[in-house]
């Protein structure tokens, strides 16, 4: 179980964020919707213990994220919106470079490789140097990266973000299929493609988090309406 509790950050006497409480069950996928500026990159950053709060809680399976950072970053898998990839290395030497850096073992490197290229169907691109791939083969391959350890908390800001309708598809397949063994939370504007397979959304504004909002329909169409009419304040 992922848990925030009552989570409230103040950038230079600005409240960005405000008694933010939810939870993630195991396998579920969360995504946090919002305007520019609401705050959602900021969530983020906290969650992956790269700013710390004013006040609340971070747990995931009983570590606290502040009092035990060492132990609950191993959980996790952060993809933060901005990526620096490098474009000199094939996507094989930067996963296993990547894969080295974190502490992995040097016998288990090439199967976390193997493993992480087949969740994100980049295994025609491992050979290719990363500088002459697409945005959307860069994003798999950082997703790839994220998911590497099989993190038991996944977060991801704004994955879906300038990608054609086919590769948003795409990073959904993949998304639903990791879940069995992560728990998901994720920033974006793309509301249709998320209701596609987000298990609940969140609105963010003014620092104040939503109740949460549930596809009760099993439609979703529908689904993405309720989403669209919170964020324009009809509806919560």
């Amino acid at each position: 179980m992922f848990e925030v509790r009552e989570l409230s950050f103040t950038y230079r006497n600005d409240k960005i964020l405000r008694d933010i409480s939810f939870t993630v069950s195991p396998g579920e996928t969360v995504a946090i919707v919002g305007a520019n500026g609401a705050g959602k990159t900021t969530l983020l950053k906290i969650l992956a213990t790269l700013f710390y709060p004013d006040s609340g809680m971070v747990l995931s399976d009983g570590y606290e994220a502040f009092a035990h950072p060492m132990k609950y970053r191993r959980q996790l898998g952060y993809l933060p919106e901005q990526v620096s990839l490098y474009d000199d290395m094939t996507a094989k030497e930067y996963l296993k470079y990547r894969a080295q850096l974190k502490g992995e073992p040097a016998k288990r490197v090439r199967r976390r490789v193997s493993e992480a290229a087949e969740l994100c169907k980049i295994g025609e691109l491992l050979d290719l140097a990363i500088g002459r791939l697409s945005l959307g083969q860069k994003k798999r391959i950082a997703l790839a990266d994220a998911l590497m350890l099989r993190p038991k908390v996944l977060l991801l800001d704004d994955l879906l973000n300038g990608l054609d309708y086919s590769m948003r598809e795409a990073i959904g397949e993949i998304l639903s299929e990791v879940t069995n063994f992560t728990s998901v939370v994720l920033t974006g504007h793309e509301i249709n493609d998320m209701a596609s397979w987000a298990d609940k959304f969140f609105v963010l504004r003014e620092g104040v988090l939503s109740e949460p909002i549930v596809d009760e329909q099993n439609d979703k169409d529908a689904y993405a309406q309720k989403v669209y009419a919170a964020l324009a304040g009809g509806g919560r």
